[in-house]
């Protein structure tokens, strides 16, 4: 008898071909998805569940489907894909909790994968120059790093307590391919991007469809544990827009903050105070846990998947005058129209 797993998120694109990816197994039985939306695109023969993880009616589903498998996938860093902060940290850490005592009351539950994040270690002065996953993350304040942490301590206290249950978090690095939408891919796709004066971060990526592979390799396999994730290599963030074509601008930190707030004004991108510490320190990690014991190797590395990232982004290096005075146009008109003196891009574009 195969597997029946349950994927949670499913309404968004990587939770949806996460389960579409498990559907094709022949391991796997039944693929359930859950999220409190249907999905967008097509989900073939996934059965979807219209549920919200946040309350008990999750343990029904888990006992109704006889589910042996849960892919844990809706820890979301975006407060915009959420309807606000309050509701990301609900669904982020209430949902995560209510999910795992379905878990724990379930006599059917023997495999447990969450997708966290490599931005539960930081972004710091202090960092070591590659994370590995015995270094003990410093506490985070706010948002989505806060958040992620919280969700790997109740993890891990379930495997406490439920020590014949396999559990495996995946830290994943930025995960970026043409479809996907996140804080991060919103900055790089600025027309003009705003980068921390005297600092050039480190940056590490993860193609969506690597994702995707580790998701289903983790549901395979027998291994339990945390492994970080991310494709080889590493890139400062002046390669990484030099590859994009993107005319920058330098500023000190507090005024890409002040950037932030206005660019959220006009749905441009969320640069948080967290992405801004990230866009200033940045951050690598060390994946030979996961090539070696858990034996994933992403398809792509860090270039890789930046260059499918950029396959159908138009550059705008090619006319920067232009661009850095329209960008200058509608960030003022929008300080203005929220009560904020205007915002004047200083500078000229760099290389």
């Amino acid at each position: 008898m195969g597997r029946v797993v349950l994927v949670t998120g499913v309404s968004r694109d990587l939770g949806r071909r996460v389960a579409l990816s498990l559907v094709s197994d022949p391991d796997v039985d039944r693929v359930v998805g859950v999220d409190v939306v249907p999905p967008r695109g097509d989900i073939g023969a996934v059965s979807f569940v219209r549920a919200d993880i946040r309350t008990p009616v999750i343990a029904k589903v888990i006992a109704r489907e006889d589910v042996d498998t849960v892919v844990h996938m809706s820890v979301i860093a975006s407060p915009g894909a959420s309807g606000g902060r309050g509701a990301m940290k609900e669904l982020n850490v209430i949902g995560t909790m209510q999910l795992l005592a379905a878990c724990q009351k379930s006599e059917t539950v023997r495999h447990l994968v969450v997708k966290s994040t490599t931005a539960v270690y930081g972004s710091s002065s202090r960092d070591p120059a590659m994370f590995t996953e015995d270094v003990e993350p410093r506490p985070a304040r706010a948002g989505y790093a806060k958040d992620a942490q919280e969700v790997e301590s109740y993890v891990r206290g379930f495997a406490r307590r439920r020590p014949d249950v396999r559990v495996l978090m995946l830290r994943a690095a930025n995960v970026v391919g043409p479809l996907v939408e996140s804080p991060m891919t919103s900055y790089l796709r600025l027309p003009v991007v705003p980068t921390v004066i005297g600092f050039d971060p480190r940056l590490q990526f993860l193609h969506a469809e690597d994702v995707v592979e580790v998701l289903h390799h983790a549901v395979r396999s027998e291994v339990a544990g945390t492994f970080n994730v991310a494709g080889d290599g590493v890139l400062t963030l002046r390669q990484v827009l030099r590859r994009l074509q993107r005319p920058t601008v330098s500023l000190p930190p507090a005024a890409v903050g002040g950037l932030g707030r206005v660019v959220r004004q006009v749905r441009l991108a969320e640069l948080s105070p967290e992405l801004v510490t990230f866009l200033t320190y940045g951050r690598g990690v060390d994946t030979t846990r996961c090539r070696t014991e858990l034996g994933f190797v992403p398809r792509r590395d860090t270039a890789a998947a930046l260059e499918d990232f950029a396959s159908n982004l138009a550059p705008t290096l090619t006319a920067p005058d232009r661009v850095l005075g329209a960008a200058e146009r509608r960030l003022a008109a929008a300080g203005r129209g929220g009560g904020h003196r205007p915002f004047v891009v200083p500078g000229g574009p760099r290389g």
